[in-house]
């Protein structure tokens, strides 16, 4: 697994520069469109050059059960995370419509489910078991099925050309690995993090809580040890998250800006950061998820989300909502006439 603490792409500061030069120099206050210049400046940076577009979008969709559902910590059954799998390849899920809206690519990655896939359109199989460990009893995942996973992340991202990665996830209980994590990552109580994920009443997150906090306990919470962003994914995660987690590395490795959606992906955003702390580079945050974990996740973000519709479904659809935020901000940095060009008086030095 060397390959994940490699280098990542440097961003590009000429570039950067010259898009703060054309923003200065277009027809408004200096300032003015906010974080809509600060995103077409940051883009620039990424792609090399002064004047980034955002034509082709690429969504990843990774999808695995968890082993610690059977202590009945979500609302739904494990046969839904296979279930789903389904209706995004025959495109009915959320994830789905908004690909086709965005003209984006859309590309299930199916890393293990308890009720076994047939072949399916548009899903890669990439099967690692049927599900990860009861977090609870045992390590989520194997060192080899740790791999396994992050690998298969890195795959997604080097599958096709994009000027933009999305990725997003599928698995009944990956709310509790990824409140078991950004506990432990964030060294915060366990009951200011838990959240209804799939729709838990008030008895059902109590319970939730009481698992996560046995499961932290048992993995030695408090171990310097199992506090290294590689051992506490092996410990507490699942595939789909690990598979995100190398994702994110790999985006920056390869200067691919990627666009992080809500609760689940933004925990494993945050371990990629921990593994190869330059990947925060190359993250831009779509939305605050209303999962109440989040909002400690915020303090320890590189940069703030861009929007807050109180969206909490996941597979990448708060991201993909923020796109044509993104690709706003580049129209307009591109599109916007110069003073000189508009022969518009600025303002006197």
């Amino acid at each position: 697994m060397s390959w994940i603490i490699h280098a990542t792409k440097p961003i590009d500061t000429q570039a950067v520069a010259a898009a703060q030069a054309r923003q200065q120099q277009l027809t408004k206050p200096a300032g003015s469109l906010g974080q809509l210049e600060q995103l077409a400046i940051r883009l620039a940076g990424m792609q090399g050059k002064a004047c980034p577009q955002l034509q082709r979008i690429s969504i990843a969709v990774f999808a695995a059960d968890h082993g610690v559902a059977v202590e009945g910590v979500s609302a739904y059954p494990q046969a839904v995370t296979a279930e789903m799998i389904r209706n995004f390849s025959r495109g009915g899920a959320a994830i789905s419509v908004a690909a086709r809206v965005l003209e984006a690519e859309l590309r299930v990655w199916n890393l293990g489910t308890v009720v076994e896939l047939e072949p399916l359109p548009a899903v890669e199989s990439r099967v690692i078991a049927a599900q990860s460990g009861n977090l609870l009893h045992e390590p989520a995942m194997t060192a080899v099925q740790l791999q396994q996973a992050l690998a298969a992340g890195r795959e997604a991202v080097l599958h096709t050309p994009a000027e933009l990665f999305i990725g997003g996830e599928m698995g009944i209980g990956n709310t509790t690995a990824a409140t078991a994590l950004a506990a432990a990552l964030l060294e915060k109580p366990v009951a200011e993090l838990v959240g209804p994920g799939t729709g838990l009443d008030s008895m059902g997150m109590s319970h939730k809580c009481r698992i996560i906090e046995q499961a932290l306990l048992r993995h030695g919470r408090n171990n310097g040890d199992t506090q290294e962003p590689m051992a506490l994914l092996a410990s507490l995660g699942g595939f789909e998250i690990a598979a995100l987690t190398g994702a994110y590395v790999a985006c920056a490795q390869e200067g691919l800006a990627a666009l992080v959606d809500g609760f689940i992906c933004t925990v494993a955003a945050l371990l990629a950061c921990r593994i190869n702390p330059a990947v925060a580079d190359w993250l831009i945050f779509s939305h605050h998820s209303a999962e109440p974990g989040y909002r400690h996740l915020r303090p320890a973000l590189p940069s703030p989300p861009l929007l807050d519709l109180g969206l909490r479904l996941g597979e990448g659809s708060g991201a993909a909502a923020a796109v044509p935020l993104l690709r706003m901000s580049c129209e307009l940095h591109a599109g916007m006439a110069t003073f000189a060009e508009a022969a518009v008086s600025e303002k006197p030095s």
